[in-house]
């Protein structure tokens, strides 16, 4: 039987070095960074997923959906040949995904396109 090979997880680099997802997910508690890193694990050994956890968005992005509590987080993400990029991290506060949260992973997304 073959061994299920785990996608790359990278997170998306500004040019000045920053890491945005990851800056994110620092300024978290610790209990909800583990189950956001639970599920974005998930993700990496079980793609391609669907709902509930893999919601596509269209354009070749995607939202992982993790349940904190009372609280919902999204990790918008692309993937690139056998990688997961993780664009844009946030607390969901409405029904919709807001757009400029959109918009900000579809610029950094095209900005990893023009410099995978």
């Amino acid at each position: 039987m073959e061994t299920p090979t785990p996608l790359q997880v990278n997170f998306f680099r500004q040019d000045s070095g920053r890491e945005p997802v990851r800056e994110w997910l620092k300024d978290l508690p610790p209990e909800e960074r583990k189950i956001i890193g639970e599920d974005i694990k998930t993700v990496q050994w079980g793609w391609p997923l669907g709902m509930p956890l893999v919601r596509p968005l269209g354009e070749g992005l995607f939202e992982v959906r993790s349940r904190l509590g009372n609280r919902i987080a999204r990790v918008l993400f692309c993937t690139h040949g056998p990688r997961i990029i993780l664009l844009h991290g946030f607390i969901k506060k409405t029904q919709q995904t807001p757009a400029d949260d959109m918009k900000l992973a579809r610029k950094r997304k095209a900005e990893f396109d023009g410099n995978p």
